[in-house]
């Protein structure tokens, strides 16, 4: 499986021809979901649902689908009747060849004055990759990669840190990390290499890797 990082919390997945993309928000390049077969978000926060770029990679593949929770199916099925699923915890499906189980409810407190909203991650494969997009969910079964959200208003760097050892992944990929300076990343890197128990790894945006 080829892995693509995009910037900030958008990934790439291809395998056997088919393109499977995940979360391309609005921090993310516009042409982010342009090619893909089918798209997952976790998620209705703008720097992970961008209505404009999920448009763009429906209306380039007809045959492209969406898979999603509820309040971002709201807003998209009806321009794309058909195309446009709802899922939740516990749900398995397949979307362009890929195998997904999804894991979580709920987003992560940014702050007890701000009402929580669903997040749901997406384990890929059987374990290949886990995208838990904004929250610290454990999806109880063997990950070989994790996308590791590291940095974002409703985190600190301890919580990540466990959040790798609670996992215990083969390797982390940095995701959520438009808000992380490259005078920062070294600190990040050291701490989360040195404690997470896991190989930490890290892309640049548009770099791809082999997993």
């Amino acid at each position: 499986m080829k892995f693509t990082k995009k910037t900030h919390s958008c990934v790439r997945l291809e395998k056997d021809g088919r393109t499977l993309v995940i979360d391309p928000g609005m921090l993310s390049e516009e042409d982010a979901a342009v090619g893909a077969d089918a798209i997952l978000v976790t998620h209705e926060h703008i720097d992970h649902f961008d209505e404009g770029r999920l448009r763009a990679g429906l209306e380039a593949n007809p045959e492209a689908r969406i898979w999603t929770l509820k309040a971002v199916a709201d807003k998209l099925s009806a321009a794309f009747p058909g195309r446009v699923h709802t899922v939740g915890h516990g749900d398995t499906f397949t979307a362009a060849g890929f195998d997904v189980q999804v894991h979580g409810e709920l987003h992560a407190v940014i702050h007890p004055d701000i009402p929580r909203i669903t997040n749901v991650g997406y384990l890929i494969e059987g374990g290949t990759v886990f995208h838990p997009g904004d929250a610290l969910t454990v999806p109880g079964h063997p990950v070989e990669t994790l996308m590791l959200p590291v940095m974002a208003p409703w985190n600190k760097i301890a919580e990540i840190i466990d959040y790798v050892r609670e996992v215990k992944p083969q390797r982390a990929y940095d995701v959520h990390d438009a808000l992380l300076t490259d005078l920062a990343r070294p600190v990040y890197d050291g701490m989360i290499g040195g404690l997470g128990g896991a190989e930490h790894l890290r892309l640049g945006s548009g770099a791809s890797a082999e997993l």
